[in-house]
């Protein structure tokens, strides 16, 4: 009997280790979960959590560092209490990359919530994905990235992130401005 409770125990705390591991860390296991760890991280001011969604390269650290700095900035400027995803999805797939959009919502100290998009290329390496930095996405990629866009701009989704958006605005004129000017 008492082999069968420490067993028990054993198993109970190898459980506990293997959940509590894999809650520390960023989700790599698809394209979108990659990309809504980095929102999340963002959304938090988590610079190294960012970090960790990127696919840094030999040389491009200190761009990343500065993209990331400044993406924290933009999201402290709306001071926002919570920020939520709405909406994750794949634009178009190739070989070399998957092209992924993000909606998603900060809600603001006064209550209302200021509707987002985002973009992001993301790739696989050692089974894993991963956010390409702006400095490794080709021309190449971008061209095709912009065509794969205005065909989303012709969804429902991306209609009614407009109407979102427009109705903030509506509600809230200058607000785009006073953003912009607590990050200069």
């Amino acid at each position: 009997m008492p082999y069968l409770i420490a067993g028990g125990g054993i198993f109970l705390l190898i459980i506990v280790i293997i959940f509590g591991v894999k809650s520390c860390g960023v989700s790599h296991g698809s394209p979108e979960s990659v990309v809504k760890e980095l929102i999340k991280a963002y959304g938090n001011g988590k610079a190294n959590r960012a970090k960790s969604c990127y696919k840094a390269s030999e040389g491009n650290e200190e761009i990343l560092q500065k993209e990331i700095d400044a993406t924290i900035r933009y999201f402290e400027a709306h001071k926002p209490k919570k920020v939520t995803i709405d909406r994750c999805g794949v634009l178009s797939e190739s070989k070399d990359y998957t092209y992924v959009y993000i909606i998603y919502s900060m809600e603001l100290e006064n209550g209302q919530i200021y509707p987002s998009i985002s973009t992001y290329m993301t790739g696989m390496e050692d089974k894993k994905y991963y956010v390409y930095p702006p400095s490794d996405v080709t021309e190449e990629m971008s061209q095709k990235a912009a065509a794969d866009y205005a065909k989303f701009m012709t969804t429902d989704i991306y209609k009614d992130y407009v109407t979102a958006y427009e109705t903030f605005i509506k509600k809230n004129p200058g607000y785009e401005d006073r953003i912009a000017g607590k990050l200069q």
